[in-house]
């Protein structure tokens, strides 16, 4: 059994470099996008690492951990694991929603596409856009998309990357799919690093650090979006965990007790 200080640290250098780069960014003042060609292999790549973590793969992407974890974990600690799993996801998702409903941020591919000198027809702004109904949203987006393009110095897009952009047409703060892997890669590390298992924690952090990257890399997020998610996600975990702790402790004791 791997000792309770001794964890806690590990859990929290696996934090710290997930809040590191967009701790970065923020301190000086830089961002990611548009840094890449969003046409090249690499975003390409990132495109489809974003996708496990976007509606409904998401939902595969947990179903993986969780069945890897209960291939190599004690069934006991899996239990844990799986509650822990299922109240952070639900915790984050609801939170999620209800944040980018009050802040309403837009998201940098908007306002670098609001900043363009667009036609008249193709013109966009951060206010008018976001009081059109979403699937007038994702027209606007594509139309000013195509505009843009025709230019020989224009933004150019890979297919994959345009229709994402063209999907995800909502607020900016916080970052939903952030807080999703970061939710997960803390949760699962605990009981992973309580098992023994540092090479499926190493894997998972790799693949949360990738994930905050190609939400700023692909002009989806900023880096505060990133950051504050990174945050919560922490506090959603922490909270998970330890209620799912107390809810197993009192559970056992009253099986016990009931037995007797």
């Amino acid at each position: 059994m791997t000792h309770p200080a001794y964890l806690l640290r590990r859990l929290a250098l696996v934090w710290l470099l997930l809040a590191a780069i967009p701790s970065l960014l923020l301190l000086t003042q830089n961002q990611l996008f548009p840094l890449i060609d969003l046409q090249s292999p690499l975003a390409t790549a990132l495109y489809w690492l974003t996708t496990t973590g976007t509606a409904p793969y998401g939902v595969a992407t947990v179903l993986v951990v969780l069945a890897l974890a209960y291939r190599y974990m004690p069934k006991a600690l899996f239990i844990n694991l799986f509650l822990a799993i299922g109240l952070s996801q639900v915790l984050s998702l609801s939170t999620s929603h209800a944040l980018k409903s009050f802040f309403k941020e837009p998201r940098p591919n908007l306002v670098y596409l609001a900043e363009q000198a667009l036609p008249e027809e193709a013109q966009l702004t951060p206010n008018t856009f976001y009081q059109l109904a979403h699937s007038d949203r994702s027209r606007v987006i594509a139309e000013a998309l195509n505009e843009l393009q025709t230019r020989p110095s224009g933004l150019t897009l890979s297919p994959n990357i345009k229709q994402h952009w063209e999907d995800e047409i909502g607020y900016s703060f916080p970052s939903g799919h952030t807080i999703f892997a970061v939710t997960l890669v803390l949760t699962a590390s605990y009981y992973l690093l309580l098992a023994g298992l540092p090479l499926f924690t190493s894997a998972l952090l790799a693949w949360g650090l990738l994930m905050g990257l190609s939400r700023m890399l692909l002009g989806m997020h900023w880096p505060q979006d990133v950051l504050f998610s990174t945050l919560l996600a922490a506090i959603i975990s922490s909270l998970s965990i330890f209620l799912v702790s107390k809810i197993r402790i009192f559970t056992q004791g009253f099986v016990k007790a009931s037995s007797q």
